[in-house]
């Protein structure tokens, strides 16, 4: 069954638990979907009145910090551990390479390294057991970490959600299938765009010369 079907079939609070859970496990090292999962509950929200975009943003937030904030403790007691173990269960997500990559990054940038890595891939699944296992100031890594998380998952499900209204009001008079194939491409458009600020996050990382200490 397709994820927004799932999500259509279960109660409000429940889709809410779900979005922030799934985000939560991603930001603490495990490569789960939580984008796909934060979009398609926004796009719902956008069709269901019984959806609270507001509430989507609010447990994707907690869920993001929340999830950073253990993979930062887990980081720091047992760093190195973690990441063989990774390597061995996902080696296509944290092998020694993409590890390695992620790690420099984080040792040239600091918490802005935590921050961009929100918009970023593997950086937003590495964040915190990285910052912890280079031992990242707690304060900084906590500030960047909650800014990150609000900006990225608040500000995604704000813009979902505002497309999906638009496009459901200016298909209104349409078909069914003509809003479908709407949102599809919305969907699409965010995707493509959200790549993009990847990069250029990824850019903006890598292009700094000055080296923030951790």
């Amino acid at each position: 069954m397709p994820i927004e079907q799932w999500l259509e079939a279960i109660p409000p609070l429940l889709v809410y638990v779900i979005v922030g859970l799934v985000i939560g496990f991603e930001s603490l090292g495990i490569p789960l979907p939580g984008e796909i999962v934060l979009v398609t509950a926004s796009l719902l929200a956008s069709q269901h009145d019984h959806l609270s975009p507001l509430w989507i943003g609010v447990w994707a937030s907690a869920g993001a910090i929340i999830g950073d904030n253990f993979g930062y403790l887990i980081g720091r007691r047992g760093g190195p551990r973690l990441f063989a173990w990774m390597g061995r269960k996902f080696p296509k997500h944290f092998g020694e390479t993409q590890v390695e990559h992620a790690r420099r990054v984080f040792q040239k940038r600091g918490a802005w390294a935590v921050f961009f890595g929100r918009f970023i891939a593997l950086l937003r699944i590495l964040a915190g057991p990285l910052a912890g296992s280079l031992h990242m100031n707690y304060g900084k890594f906590l500030v960047a970490n909650a800014l990150g998380g609000v900006v990225w998952a608040g500000g995604t499900a704000a813009a979902v959600y505002y497309l999906g209204v638009v496009a459901e009001k200016w298909l209104k008079g349409f078909s069914y299938a003509g809003l479908t194939i709407a949102v599809v491409a919305g969907g699409i458009g965010i995707f493509v765009v959200k790549r993009r600020l990847a990069k250029a996050a990824e850019q903006e990382l890598e292009g700094k010369e000055e080296v923030t200490p951790a």
